[in-house]
């Protein structure tokens, strides 16, 4: 399994941005949140989240907030994914993860220091130019990415031990439970655009899909198609 171990070091001191305190603050909020994955806070602790945000707001990369990444999209609060990277863990380590919207990378290079391999699927192509930049920056070899529909999932690569999806589905894609393995899990965020939604874990034991509602949260939609 690949770690996180930069090819291109960062300044830790930097300015305040990049230090140890603000990351420490970043891990305070989430065990206050109830986040206990030991393993999960480490990742997020190393992952230099103000690297997958625009220099112009990177001095809130570790707020625990969303924030924009253009083309209509957004980098999810940490919370949310650290969330749902648990939720992923709950039932054990997973080898090979298929996630639907790679967004800025930054879920992904988190799952990157967590399972063998990451595969994610992104429909907008300046945003997977950009977290294909960052992969490389950031020297994660497990990570292969995908321009494509996200709704098609990866079916060459299929079946994963877990699909994590970013995005807002009014339904789970058919194609998505398809390519889960015997004894796979699923989360993803489920509900109308701009109505109620609510983060769902679909954990596939003995030839049954059984659903647990992790609760609510917001998310951009997933949408149809693929774009330049």
């Amino acid at each position: 399994m690949s770690g996180l171990t930069l090819r291109h070091p960062v300044d830790e001191a930097g300015l305040g941005l990049t230090g140890q305190r603000v990351r420490e603050r970043l891990i305070a909020r989430l065990l206050a949140e109830g986040v206990a994955d030991a393993r999960v806070l480490e990742a997020i602790r190393r992952v230099p989240r103000h690297l997958f945000v625009d220099e112009a707001i990177s001095g809130r990369a570790y707020e625990d907030t969303a924030l924009p990444i253009g083309n209509g999209q957004t980098i999810s609060q940490p919370l949310i994914v650290a969330r749902m990277t648990e939720a992923v863990l709950a039932a054990g380590r997973p080898s090979r993860v298929l996630e639907i919207g790679t967004g800025s990378g930054y879920q992904a290079a988190v799952l990157a220091g967590l399972v063998d391999q990451v595969f994610t699927v992104e429909r907008i192509g300046p945003l997977l130019r950009q977290a294909r930049r960052r992969f490389r920056q950031l020297g994660l070899d497990n990570v292969r990415s995908r321009h494509d529909d996200g709704r098609a999932g990866w079916p060459e690569e299929a079946p994963f031990d877990a699909v994590v999806v970013t995005a807002a589905a009014r339904h789970v894609e058919p194609a998505w439970l398809a390519q889960l393995a015997a004894d796979g899990v699923l989360v993803a965020p489920v509900g109308e655009p701009g109505a109620s939604q609510r983060l769902v874990r679909i954990r596939r034991e003995a030839g049954e899909d059984r659903q647990d509602d992790l609760g609510a949260v917001v998310f951009v939609p997933i949408l149809p198609g693929v774009g330049e």
